[in-house]
């Protein structure tokens, strides 16, 4: 019996779609490289070509069909393999969990369909880390199996080339990690095939290795494939044999082996990525949320309003998931591939724009909403699954009167301000007020400007220039630098940030002179400069919110900040407005934290992750929490900062940070040295705003409800302007909502295949729980229990004699 090893030699071709090149070079190459690989399976019956990603699919398809056809007989026939079950090959990091789920949701029925496949094996083999909630959506996906490259050995360890990687909720997949590189150059493959037989150890006698020219698509050549039928005479080497990741895994789990498991993200590789570009960050979660927002919508608004649901919302999640392709969103292309991922993402957001217009215009306009002189009615429709209270504010006509009340569906009087309107002319306003909102629903406001009632009259927080507290908090700022200089729980008596630190919202530029990627570099942490203010006061003052701006400065570039406390809510939020003129610098926030025995949780897609505080840049989604215990009080307490727009954070000396942007050279790669005198275009350049909160809080952020806090800011209530009109609808509605505070809707849809409704829910906590979901309009109550950090996909049929069936992500 033989016993020599086994290498499986995995045919393929890595393609950029993007990356130094613009997209419309990338759909050529796809082409190019599919007619190469069909043509190396005519010469050679053997031959096995494996690849990845949807979209390369359909552009074969639309643009040329007979070798589409092409490709589905040689898929038949098993001599080419789909793998990675995704759209494209996204960041592994910075895309949500939703997006995740709809790679594989789009991707996987578009495999089906065209091909009568799925992939079995998730397949990102360039992305620059990978979170640590993917084998559960991997495994719900149809996808037993992943194969990765980065992080690679000298980034992080791992017990071996295989292993099981193992999420949170307790999913596992096989995972690979390449050898070396996952592609090689058009020649002979003998130095190649030699290193990666040395990574044959006891017990595994059998790994993949990859060939075929790669990155700008190629794949294997003739010399390539003639070398391995010359090596595979040699037996001093391992076996080599023409082979799929299919065929690999199928041959390996045949052998009832065990394998060690991997409880863990697989970080990092190119941490820079998780700031560079700020705008395609952005972009990429605006878009992503109005989708979600307008699905939902769209779908109560067919069930209740019977407004048509739309058809194109896919059309819009193909141009957000090419965007997510791990060299746009990462950051790393040239500077002509973001005109083209503009383009994009504003497709998408006008298809999700236009949807939620039409769908939240059919609901209010069903609502029975009595004629009344001098009335504005105004609909506030909240896109989550639980009631709560939100700031407000929606441009008006005319002029607050003395004479003019806010008042609720009931005749309640509500505490409003007028502030400055985004127009200056024809006598426009900005209309502000803290909305109580029930769960996914609505609620009408009416602002009647003829009454003979008195306005409530509420006495705005304490505030001055420099120094704001409601019954909670008190935030004091520094005159001269603008910084944060106590923020103080009254409660408990207890300084939130420590003030021997120099202040918090602090604004540090960092020197940074690494390429965009920032190879081989994990701490930021040279300080050249601050900010300096040079202005500090108070802006806005009412009975709803105060605000104070602080304007500072550092070299060429601005910074403006609006710190807002509100007089009933707990978190404190800032609109930041950046005019970034500097190179080779990093600019971050810092926020030293007053606290001990201290515990870092980031957010990751569709879950969480504690991590040490060691200074490396971590990837995050939209909020981070700092918690412990406060210092010198022994209670257990913490502070969670959010934001709409960031993906990166760093921890050191109990100091937060969030990286704000980097101001890299575009499509710079190390070990190349700019000229000292070359011309370069910098990334991060100009002006760029984004919101972020504070928010304080006893407890844990488990308790403090963190998640949906940060939830409410990434994804707004949406706020119109009425008339009166019967409608069967009343003033004030829920069509959702969920008896637990630790299971919340992450997706709200119409299913692929039909009208059935789609809820995809998740376990924010790591509690088992049994939940249930009320759906009132529709008289459903459905009773289900989630395990830790469990995904759930419930597909919910129009008639209500079929009961609610449990699916997986493909919605099947």
């Amino acid at each position: 019996m033989s016993t020599r090893k086994k290498l499986h030699m995995i045919g393929n071709a890595h393609l950029d779609p993007v990356w130094l090149w613009q997209w419309q070079e990338g759909f050529q190459e796809v082409k190019a490289t599919f007619r190469s690989a069909l043509d190396r399976m005519k010469e050679n019956d053997d031959f096995l070509f494996t690849s990845s990603s949807a979209v390369y699919y359909e552009w074969v398809e639309k643009n040329d069909p007979a070798m589409f056809e092409e490709i589905r007989e040689r898929i038949k026939e098993g001599r080419w393999e789909i793998v990675g079950g995704w759209w494209i090959q996204p960041d592994c990091n910075l895309p949500s969990g939703e997006s995740f789920v709809r790679q594989g949701l789009y991707a996987q029925r578009f495999f089906k369909e065209k091909f009568g496949v799925i992939a079995k094996v998730g397949y990102n083999v360039d992305s620059f880390g990978h979170f640590g909630m993917m084998p559960q959506i991997l495994k719900k996906s149809g996808m037993d199996y992943y194969v990765m490259m980065r992080p690679m050995p000298n980034e992080k360890g791992l017990p071996g080339r295989l292993f099981q990687w193992e999420s949170d909720d307790g999913s596992q997949v096989l995972t690979f990690r390449i050898m070396f590189e996952y592609c090689t150059w058009g020649k002979e493959l003998d130095q190649h095939v030699a290193r990666c037989a040395a990574e044959l150890r006891e017990p595994v006698d059998e790994l993949m290795c990859f060939y075929g020219v790669g990155n700008h698509g190629g794949g294997p050549t003739k010399e390539n494939i003639s070398s391995i039928r010359r090596m595979n005479e040699d037996p001093a080497l391992p076996e080599l044999v023409f082979s799929t990741p299919n065929r690999f895994f199928e041959a390996i789990e045949n052998k009832d082996a065990q394998y060690p498991v991997v409880h863990d993200d697989l970080q990092h590789h190119a941490s820079g990525c998780y700031a560079v570009h700020s705008e395609i960050k952005k972009y990429n979660r605006k878009s992503e949320n109005m989708l979600i927002a307008a699905e939902k919508f769209s779908a109560i608004a067919e069930r209740a309003a019977n407004q048509p649901y739309p058809k194109d919302f896919i059309t819009a999640w193909k141009g957000v998931l090419f965007n997510q392709f791990h060299d746009i969103l990462a950051g790393t292309s040239i500077e002509p591939a973001y005109e083209d991922a503009r383009n994009l993402y504003g497709e998408a957001i006008a298809i999700a724009d236009r949807n939620l217009n039409y769908a939240i215009q059919s609901l209010s306009w069903n609502i029975g909403i009595e004629e009344e002189q001098g009335m504005k009615p105004i609909v506030v429709f909240n896109p989550h699954s639980w009631a709560y209270s939100a700031s407000i504010e929606l441009e008006m006509g005319g002029s607050v009167k003395d004479g003019t009340i806010l008042v609720d569906e009931a005749g309640t009087q509500v505490a409003f301000q007028s502030v400055q309107s985004l127009a200056t002319a024809n006598n426009r306003y900005r209309l502000s007020f803290i909305a109580d909102l029930p769960p996914m629903g609505y609620r009408v406001y009416k602002l009647r400007t003829e009454v003979t009632e008195a306005r409530l009259q509420i006495q705005p927080i304490k505030g001055n220039d420099y120094a704001m507290e409601n019954e909670r908090f008190r935030i004091e700022f520094d005159p001269e630098t603008g910084f944060v200089s106590s923020l103080n729980d009254k409660k408990l008596g207890f300084e939130v940030f420590r003030p021997e630190n120099g202040g918090a919202a602090r604004p540090v530029v960092i020197e940074d002179k690494s390429d965009t990627w920032s190879h081989n570099v994990f701490h930021f942490h040279k300080t050249i400069g601050e900010f300096k203010a040079t202005s500090v006061k108070r802006v806005e003052h009412g009975p709803v919110k105060s605000v104070i701006r602080v304007i500072s400065a550092y070299g060429s570039s601005k910074l403006v900040q609006d710190f807002t406390m509100y007089r009933e809510l707990d978190y404190i939020d800032v609109k930041v407005t950046v005019d970034w003129r500097e190179q080779f610098k990093m600019l971050k926030l810092v926020f030293p934290m007053n606290f001990v025995f201290t515990r870092q949780t980031y957010e990751i897609p569709y879950g969480f992750k504690e991590r040490e505080h060691n200074g490396e840049e971590e990837p995050g989604q939209s909020w981070v929490d700092y918690g412990g215990i406060a210092r010198d009080k022994g209670v257990l307490y913490g502070c969670s900062i959010m934001n709409d727009a960031k993906y990166s954070y760093s921890i050191m000396n109990k100091e937060l940070a969030i990286t704000v942007l980097r101001s890299a050279i575009y499509a710079h790669h190390d070990p190349i040295v700019p000229e000292a005198n070359g011309h370069y275009t910098f990334i991060d350049q100009g002006i760029q705003t984004f919101n972020y909160r504070i928010m304080p809080h006893e407890g844990n952020w488990e308790e403090a409800g963190t998640v949906k806090r940060a939830q409410e800011l990434i994804q707004r209530p949406v706020s119109i302007i009425e008339t009166y009109h019967n409608g069967t609808l009343p003033q004030i509605h829920s069509f959702l909502s969920i008896d637990k505070d630790n299971v919340i809707v992450g997706a709200m849809k119409n299913s692929e295949d039909g009208d059935d409704l789609i809820i995809r829910l998740y376990e924010t906590s790591k509690s088992a729980t049994d939940a249930t979901i009320t759906l009132p309009q529709w008289g459903r109550s459905i009773k289900t229990t989630f395990g830790p950090c469990e995904i759930k996909t419930l597909r919910v049929p129009k008639d209500q004699a079929v009961p609610v069936a449990e699916v997986n992500m493909i919605e099947w």
